[in-house]
């Protein structure tokens, strides 16, 4: 059985590179599309994969070249595919508009992910229960990681992204909560702030999670926990593309849990991971393997 069974999205990432970001009704030149496998989902397992873990995936992809092909690029990471479904649709698609200061802009179109369903978690509920940390994004239905959340009986990570609303039973099951600052002001529906101490009162007014960890992109992230809030600085690196940084730093985070960190140490190590990534083009491509970090 996988240590870590990352439940969630799998899309195909067309990127490109553009001047700066993208005004109301503006044409841009961009730079030459970029074809590489992404979605939050499959970009956590293969990062954890990548780390040295053992990682089941559990989503879906439809029945065309795409779907085939997101497979087998995940089966040869070493990621378990047996928990990802075919469905009878298009799979994922996400287009990333990159800008030079590394900074993105993403729309998804679902695809399959939308078409994965509670009872599909079922068929693999034995791989899920046994798994020492469940990881879930929200590129899939709130049903969706709500039963995943139910199933699992090792540690729950929740990246509550893209934002949106997350019932109060589900926060009461999350040990780790992984937003950025965005993510945080609309789970507590207020409005985004650079201030940390603000962060902090955010964090702190959400009833459920065990711990928060905030990533703050270029200011680090921040690790908020009943007994003391602590601001992770940040890796220094030349920004290119910070596509997968959330979804690396999620990654890293559980694998130095798993080994024993703490949630301090943790955070520190994850931003030391994402750094790698924001440093590169790309998203999956752009993930590191442990022996590139030191």
């Amino acid at each position: 059985m996988a240590e870590v069974v990352v439940v969630g999205s799998i899309n195909v990432d067309l990127s490109i590179g553009v001047p700066h970001a993208l005004r109301r009704g503006e044409t841009l030149l961009g730079s030459d599309l970029t074809r590489s496998g992404g979605g939050k989902g499959a970009n956590q397992a293969v990062a954890c994969a990548r780390l040295g873990r053992s990682v089941a995936m559990v989503g879906a992809v439809g029945d065309d070249v795409e779907g085939g092909w997101m497979i087998d690029l995940l089966a040869a990471e070493g990621v378990d595919t047996r928990g990802i479904l075919r469905l009878p649709v298009s799979t994922g698609q996400a287009v990333i508009l990159v800008e030079q200061d590394g900074e993105s802009t993403i729309v998804v179109s679902p695809g399959a992910n939308a078409g994965l369903a509670p009872q599909d978690l079922d068929r693999v509920r034995d791989s899920i229960a046994s798994a020492r940390c469940v990881l879930v994004q929200q590129e899939i239905a709130a049903t969706v990681v709500e039963h995943a959340a139910t199933l699992a009986t090792g540690l729950f990570v929740l990246n509550p992204a893209p934002a949106r609303p997350v019932s109060a039973g589900l926060l009461s099951r999350v040990d780790v909560l992984v937003p950025n600052r965005y993510e945080l002001a609309g789970l507590c529906q207020t409005s985004p702030s650079d201030d940390l101490d603000v962060v902090a009162r955010m964090a702190r007014a959400l009833k459920g999670p065990g711990c928060i960890v905030v990533t703050l992109g270029s200011d680090g992230a921040l690790v908020v926990q009943a007994d003391r809030t602590v601001h992770v600085p940040p890796v220094q690196v030349e920004p290119i593309d910070a596509t997968a940084a959330g979804d690396t730093f999620c990654a890293a985070l559980v694998d130095a849990l798993l080994d024993g960190s703490d949630m301090v140490d943790a955070a520190r190590w994850a931003c030391r991971v994402a750094a790698i990534a924001v440093g590169r083009r790309g998203a999956m491509d752009s993930i590191p393997k442990r022996a590139e970090i030191r």
